[in-house]
């Protein structure tokens, strides 16, 4: 994205507003002038000969210097209503050029830190300050307006900021001129950020019911009363008489009556209608009336919006890079020299003819809003609206539609497309939509990097809107499916859906899921079938991250094993489930339960489905169980080990208790009744598959107070007891091999009870405990286990969207039968797919410590992109095919990147680059590429 309008300010300690980050040509001249003050004392120290007499004028070196100090001291007074002012780069160049000598590069990995700009020719002193390519000078002819500048300009491609007391230094020194004087206003939230407003608020006065207009420039930070005092002195006018109107293409859409309310709050935008009406000596108003009325003697008449914009002439930016960065100094002293032609550029398409066919036209760059430009390109290229706005789609806008834009996004829209489907291929600025968009979205106001995916977004929804048919929406209460047949169902929704949207945009985008969510406590069942505009598809990342997990099986029925499974590096707990319950083997009715193992003991259980695996170390160990999948209501028997060993620094070598090897979980219901039986049984059954065969018999085993087991003559009951103790509420160990047969009372305070059992030698030699002494590490590293990235399609992005997961905590579920919020979990299914599909590929995910990009490629069809399987509508027996026609592409970080569109002309059957104001052809096998961000595909019709 090219760069910002407006200078912005960081913090600093001295003031408590942000202090400037000046542009990168200030920031670096700072440090490039203290650079070269450095080796010019140095060179002078090593000059033996005596320093020369001064000049009558200032050397270059002296200029610098005053600069220098000039700026340094303006960055640590900063404050509200301080004075910048512009300069020509053209200009600026020159007296840089002049006054080093030297150039210190930028570039990291420079040949050369230095290189000698004197080479060819000494620069010459420039002549007086020239800011002449900055004026708009057929726009400066009005006394209200003053000096206007060129709408198109950027900072550090066409002007530079600096401090009034640096420019009237520049001034003292070279003359010239005009003055070009912004001030530095507060925005943000918290309105401690400070930022150079260059291009203040052009508002269009209309006086009524004289007919008189006047257009001024004012601070979007000025308050309505400043607005309303300023009206009344150009119009000359006693001030009790006068009202002024929000009057937003041509309509009045409040009356601005907050004197203390600023006009950025007021949400007045640049280039707007400002109704300035006065009453008569009886109170009586001009006869324009509220929400577009006029008022005559006899009769009230609706005035529509008008459905001719005016446009203000302007001179277009130089095509933006890649990235938002300020150009650094070494533009300024080798010269960006494009920047000097500041008319519109052409259009550059590749080829000399291009047929009668249109649709070629590019859009300038406002400054950063190649996000807006690229998806602009790829609605106005969808075959169905272009025909559609390039009709006459005026009779179906709903003009009353309190949720739409009173027709002003459409009617926008549709003379954007027709301009750029026109005749000619000469780019040209939107400044007219952008300023509709940020009237009805100002999330998109301003100059600010935006999602182009939000922006398409808001158009289609906007879009809808503003042409919905339906005049007066009915209530309709939806019914839940209670068993009935899911085609009658799937239709009863579009059919309530349809009774209340009905546009072009219906008729092309929209498209239907059937949703299915379940209770985890009671199991209760609820399906719904609701329309959706566009698929939001998650990126697996391609890099994947192998990871060994221990298995147990809780019912006795195999000995412990590891299994390595290979999940996505950036993936989610859910992952790591799924792969280890496809490798283990599970059985119908049973599902896994992962712990991490740390000394011995469950440090925690890892039941957060959305958890990052990236939380979890290489060198961590983890443990999965096999539990019953149905069990509700259940407390978690930690069989944690314990064997004896020598205490150190006991002079008598006695030994303790100490843990070891992996702990052993088991669920058992709170609802049920449990003996000390019981836990023996299931510790045996537990501990059965790492029994010795040559030790099965244990009746031999002496029976001996501190021995190991304990017979116990009852039916179905162990024939030993095991050494188990349970640790009770009070955290008191209950021995459960001692005693007479009764029930356990489980703490009711935790969700998991700790039951030791001693392993003694004798004990030891009756099971292979190996199974539960070496646990592996998560991964263990080694030249012959790497990452490896691998393809990933178009396809696998849908699985992963329709597979079934829970809901995420914050957005759980009111089950209608439990009465509760519950975490259900959620299975979309494919229902009804609309004629174009949008898809929307998630490369940017967000988290509170951080912003993260996906590059991963997706090989994305670009014909016969086939969703007939993933239909669950069995009765639709047509196959459902798509060819892509359009996507957008995003270059960069989140914070510096570039949005471009590709897009191919049906009616050519070619393929172009859309880069703003740039269109060149491109072959299709230049489509794909890992910066495709949002795909529209369009269905093939079998006919």
């Amino acid at each position: 994205m090219s760069e910002n309008k407006h200078t912005q300010f960081h913090p600093s300690p001295s003031n408590p507003f942000k202090t400037p980050l000046f542009s990168s040509f200030l920031f670096l001249f700072l440090e490039r002038a203290s650079i070269l003050e450095r080796e010019r004392d140095s060179e002078a120290m090593a000059d033996d000969s005596p320093a020369g007499s001064s000049s009558p004028e200032l050397s270059p070196e002296e200029e610098m210097n005053i600069i220098s100090a000039t700026i340094s001291a303006a960055e640590h007074q900063l404050t509200v209503g301080d004075t910048f002012c512009l300069v020509s780069r053209r200009w600026l160049e020159k007296w840089i050029n002049y006054t080093n000598k030297k150039k210190i590069s930028t570039n990291e990995g420079s040949s050369s830190d230095h290189q000698d700009l004197n080479s060819a020719s000494t620069p010459k002193r420039p002549s007086s300050i020239d800011n002449s390519d900055l004026v708009n000078e057929s726009a400066s002819d009005n006394s209200t307006m003053g000096i206007e500048l060129h709408d198109s300009l950027q900072e550090n491609t066409h002007y530079t900021l600096v401090p009034e007391q640096t420019w009237n230094q520049f001034y003292a020194w070279y003359g010239g001129g005009p003055k070009l004087a912004r001030k530095a206003i507060s925005c943000g939230a918290s309105e401690t950020v400070l930022t150079v407003e260059v291009y203040p608020l052009r508002l269009h006065l209309h006086l009524m019911p004289k007919a008189d207009q006047c257009t001024i420039r004012i601070s979007k930070r000025e308050t309505i009363g400043a607005l309303h005092k300023k009206a009344c002195e150009i119009f000359q006018l006693n001030s009790e008489q006068v009202s002024i109107w929000d009057y937003f293409s041509h309509r009045k859409h409040a009356l601005m009556n907050d004197m203390d309310k600023t006009l950025e709050d007021a949400n007045i935008q640049m280039d707007q209608d400002i109704l300035v009406e006065v009453s008569d000596d009886g109170g009586c108003t001009s006869d324009v009336q509220e929400n577009g009325f006029t008022k005559s003697h006899t009769s009230s008449t609706l005035v529509e919006p008008s459905k001719t914009n005016y446009s203000i002439a302007s001179k277009g930016a130089p095509r933006n890079n890649n990235n938002s960065e300020l150009p650094q100094i070494q533009s300024l002293a080798s010269g960006i020299r494009e920047s000097e032609d500041h008319k519109a550029p052409p259009v550059s398409v590749g080829v000399s003819t291009r047929g009668s066919f249109g649709g070629l036209t590019g859009l300038l760059n406002l400054g950063n809003t190649c996000f807006m430009n690229s998806a602009i390109q790829c609605l106005v290229h969808t075959p169905e609206f272009a025909m559609y706005f390039r009709e006459d789609f005026h009779q179906e806008i709903n003009w009353h539609n309190p949720l739409g834009m009173v027709g002003e996004l459409a009617l926008s829209f549709g003379e954007l497309l027709r301009k750029l489907w026109a005749p000619g291929r000469t780019p040209f600025a939107p400044k007219q939509f952008k300023a509709k968009l940020a009237r009805f979205a100002p999330q998109f106001s301003g100059y600010s990097q935006h999602d182009s995916q939000e922006l398409l977004a808001f158009l289609l929804d906007g879009l809808h809107e503003d042409l919905n048919r339906v005049k007066h929406k009915p209530y309709i209460k939806s019914r839940d499916a209670d068993g009935r047949p899911d085609e009658e169902v799937a239709d009863e929704y579009w059919a309530n859906h349809i009774s209340r949207n009905d546009s072009i945009i219906v008729d092309v985008c929209q498209g239907q899921y059937k949703s299915t969510l379940v209770c985890p406590v009671c199991e209760k069942i609820s399906v719904t079938f609701d329309p959706f505009m566009y698929l939001s598809l998650p990126l697996q990342s391609t890099t994947t991250r192998t990871m060994t997990v221990t298995v147990f099986s809780c019912d006795g029925s195999g000995v412990p094993a590891s299994c390595t499974v290979t999940v996505p590096k950036q993936g989610r707990c859910r992952d790591l489930v799924q792969a280890v319950s496809s490798a283990c083997g599970l059985k119908q009715n049973e599902k896994v339960f992962l712990a991490e193992i740390r000394n011995h003991l469950i440090h925690r259980f890892l039941e957060d489905p959305l958890m990052s695996l990236s939380s979890i170390k290489d060198d961590d160990h983890l443990s999965a169980y096999k539990i019953p999948k149905s069990m509700k209501n259940t407390k978690f028997l930690q069989l944690i080990h314990r064997r004896q060993e020598l205490e150190t620094g006991n002079a008598r070598g006695t030994s303790g208790w100490k843990a070891y090897g992996t702990p052993l979980v088991f669920p058992v219901s709170c609802d049920a009744t449990i003996t000390r039986g019981d836990i023996q049984l299931i510790v045996h059954t537990m501990l059965s598959p790492m029994l010795k065969t040559d030790t099965s018999d244990l009746k031999n085993v002496n029976v001996e107070p501190e021995s190991d087991c304990k017979e116990n003559d009852g039916p179905d009951k162990p024939q030993l007891k095991l050494p188990l103790k349970l640790v009770d509420g009070n955290n008191a160990c209950i021995d459960l091999s001692v005693g007479e047969e009764r029930t356990v009372r489980l703490p009711s305070s935790s969700l998991s009870v700790l039951l030791f059992i001693d392993w003694s030698p004798k004990l030891l030699q009756k099971y292979e405990t190996q199974y539960l002494e070496k646990l592996p590490e998560v991964f263990k590293t080694g030249p012959s286990k790497k990452a490896r990235a691998e393809p990933l399609s178009l396809y696998t992005c849908l699985e992963a969207f329709l597979r079934e997961e829970p809901l995420v905590p914050e957005d759980m579920w009111f089950c209608p039968q439990c009465k509760e919020r519950r975490q259900a979990s959620k299975k979309l299914d494919l229902w009804r797919l609309p004629e174009v599909l949008v898809i929307h590929l998630k490369r940017f995910s967000y988290s509170r410590s951080m912003k993260h990009k996906l590059e991963t490629f997706v090989n994305f069809p670009i014909h016969d992109f086939d969703l007939t399987n993933y239909i669950a509508n069995k009765n639709n027996s047509s196959r459902q095919v798509y060819d892509l026609y359009a996507l957008t592409n995003h270059y960069g970080s989140m914070g510096s990147g570039h949005y471009t569109a590709h897009i191919k002309l049906i009616d050519e059957n070619r393929w172009y680059n859309f880069d703003d104001n740039h269109i060149s052809p491109i072959n299709e096998d230049e489509v794909k590429t890992n910066a495709a961000y949002v795909l529209f595909y369009r269905r093939v019709r079998s006919d």
